[in-house]
């Protein structure tokens, strides 16, 4: 493509004002408006922003697929094709037990999702208590984590109300838009047999079904890359402006998944503007002109790692300095190679689909690179596809230059899925090389096995999860939580966010600490029914002896008693105890006064004390 291909452009009044918007989107995002300011206007604007884009995305995929559902006949339907979706996605959600799985990212999604769900605020609340009945979030912090994922679960809080739950309702709906989006990209490029063998590829692999019983943001990143795909498909084949519109709102929405996935706008940009040197015209509609106005919280929200160097988590990682670098690249690719290639007992890799996949993704990229020269020449699902190569060779050469970039660690295997979309995408780009139908059933025929034979057995047994230790404590945790007739109890942890997304009054141990004084207030006034504390153990293998875990000592004043305990991981015990009183010395500071107190008898005395109890009864919540 010359530049004289895009000539047009400049007498086109549409694309300057395009144009304006993203300059008027970089200035806003990146410059006029400083950091502090930038996070509060997310927090307050943010949910607003997600729900005008979701809004014209859906409006969008009316508009372009309205005549292709006005046609749908139920006689026409591959029921075949259905059953192998359908089934598919229920292996993968019936062998893996529902739960937050990476407890970090997906708590703090869920919390953003409560505040939007009941303030329509973006805030992770932190601090929380119930006041006579009614559960108020007294503080809360703005979370990195984009936001398109909270915005869907806060949907679907507003529909069927609010419940932690809905956050793997959300997932196990998406593992089935996902099968049949990746069965829709295997007939688009191999035939009926190919979308089987997508399927049946991703069916046999543990990780997705350990993300599909989940509450992060994983399976509506993949979601969201091949809808971004298929619809790139779309427009390259309609070259229209409902195809163009759904495209361009797609990315937009891609790129509020996950951070590192705004790296798909590459691609998007490179297929709109080959198709418009096709057309010579531009094709602009107003929700394209205004989609940088819309994206415009992604680099606000990005402030966070300005403000926070903490944001990056470079402390949990002490040997490295920053968080990208090529350095880390041959060191990131050896994990990568242990991660794709361990025994199933090991990792819940599926090493069916990473040897089909690795040994397809020569082939397709020089494949793609042989295609490029004659691209106007190939089916649009092949054209769209070797553009998207170039995001998804990003997306993998960002995770391999990122300090925190080992595909074998139990927190950051859930990065390598677009990765695992890519080697599918691969076999089923390079399968219509190998025309012999029979050897086409040899693939579907080994895909299945492969499930049948490894994937399920590993997914059964789930080894690979046992040595995540917060995920199996808060798992422990919310068991705690759902055996408990009453939630009307305080609970002092550091992970305090699970307990307030889940509704349960809830304070850090620095906070117990720092204002032990309101600690004794509630516990003399009986506000809760009880106050407990949540703490790990380390124990010496040598000599049996039991060390708090870091930041987890209350400190002598408080007396405790174990309620439940369990060893959850080797050399660990977890234990949740019950504050029985707090002491200054030899001296309970929660026992009752012993002498009677005087009730006034003119009733506005009484209104007055009533009211000023009332007060110092807020202000003392911890």
């Amino acid at each position: 493509m010359t530049p004289s291909a895009f000539s047009f452009l400049l007498s086109d009044k549409r694309f300057w004002l395009f144009l304006l918007s993203g300059v008027v989107a970089v200035v806003l995002g990146f410059f006029a408006i400083p950091g502090t300011m930038a996070i509060v206007f997310v927090s307050d604007a943010g949910y607003w922003f997600e729900l005008a884009a979701f809004i014209l995305f859906v409006w969008a995929l009316w508009r372009t697929f309205r005549e292709d559902l006005a046609a749908l006949r139920w006689a026409t339907v591959d029921w075949a094709s259905v059953a192998v979706v359908g089934v598919s996605g229920l292996v993968l959600l019936v062998h893996e037990t529902f739960g937050f799985k990476i407890v970090m990212d997906e708590i703090m999604l869920l919390g953003t999702s409560m505040s939007m769900h009941f303030d329509k605020t973006v805030l992770t609340p932190i601090r929380g208590n119930d006041i006579q009945g009614a559960f108020v979030v007294l503080d809360g912090m703005m979370d990195k984590r984009p936001l398109f994922f909270p915005f869907l679960l806060s949907l679907l809080h507003d529909l069927l109300g609010y419940r932690p739950e809905n956050a793997f309702l959300l997932n196990g709906v998406l593992t089935f838009i996902f099968l049949g989006l990746i069965h829709r990209c295997g007939v688009l490029l191999a035939g009926r047999r190919g979308g089987w063998l997508g399927v049946l590829l991703f069916a046999g692999l543990p990780l997705l079904g350990q993300n599909a019983t989940g509450g992060g943001f994983e399976l509506l990143n993949l979601v969201m890359i091949l809808a971004t795909l298929l619809l790139g498909v779309r427009f390259v084949a309609r070259r229209d402006e409902a195809s163009l519109a759904a495209l361009c709102l797609a990315a937009l929405l891609l790129g509020q998944t996950r951070y590192e996935s705004l790296i798909y706008a590459l691609p998007v940009a490179v297929l709109v503007l080959w198709v418009w040197a096709q057309e010579r015209r531009s094709l602009l509609t107003w929700p394209v002109l205004i989609a940088p106005l819309l994206l415009l919280t992604y680099p606000l929200q990005h402030r966070i790692f300005e403000l926070r160097t903490s944001a990056w988590q470079l402390e949990s990682k002490p040997e490295f300095s920053k968080p990208f670098s090529p350095a880390y690249a041959a060191d990131n690719l050896a994990h990568a190679e242990s991660f794709f290639f361990a025994r199933a007992t090991d990792q819940p890799n599926s090493l069916t689909l990473s040897i089909l996949g690795w040994i397809a993704v020569p082939f397709f990229l020089l494949l793609a690179a042989k295609r490029l020269r004659r691209l106007r020449d190939e089916p649009p699902a092949v054209v769209a596809t070797v553009v998207f190569t170039l995001g998804f060779l990003g997306q993998f050469v960002l995770m391999m230059c990122y300090f925190w970039g080992k595909f074998d660690d139990p927190v950051i295997r859930r990065l390598s899925l677009p990765t695992h979309l890519w080697l599918v995408v691969s076999v089923l780009a390079v399968l219509p090389q190998f025309a012999a139908a029979n050897f086409q059933r040899l693939l579907v025929g080994i895909a299945a096995f492969g499930a049948l034979a490894s994937g399920i057995p590993s997914m059964a047994a789930h080894t690979y999860t046992q040595e995540y230790l917060p995920g199996r404590e808060t798992a422990w945790r919310r068991q705690f939580i759902a055996e408990q007739p009453r939630h009307d109890y305080l609970m002092i942890d550091n992970d305090s966010i699970l307990w307030v997304a889940h509704q349960i009054s809830a304070t850090t141990i620095m906070q117990a600490q720092r204002r032990r004084d309101a600690i004794v207030f509630h516990m003399r006034n009986r506000t809760f029914s009880a106050v407990y504390v949540f703490q790990r153990y380390n124990i010496d293998p040598k000599t049996g002896a039991m060390t708090l875990r870091p930041g987890d000592d209350l400190g002598p004043a408080f007396v405790l008693e174990p309620v439940r305990e369990e060893r959850l991981q080797t050399l660990t015990l977890t234990r949740i105890s019950r504050v029985k009183e707090v002491r200054a010395g030899a001296v309970s500071l929660t026992a009752p006064a012993g002498a009677d107190p005087v009730v006034p008898k003119d009733r506005a005395e009484i209104e007055r004390l009533r009211k000023a109890y009332l007060e110092n009864f807020i202000k003392q919540l911890p």
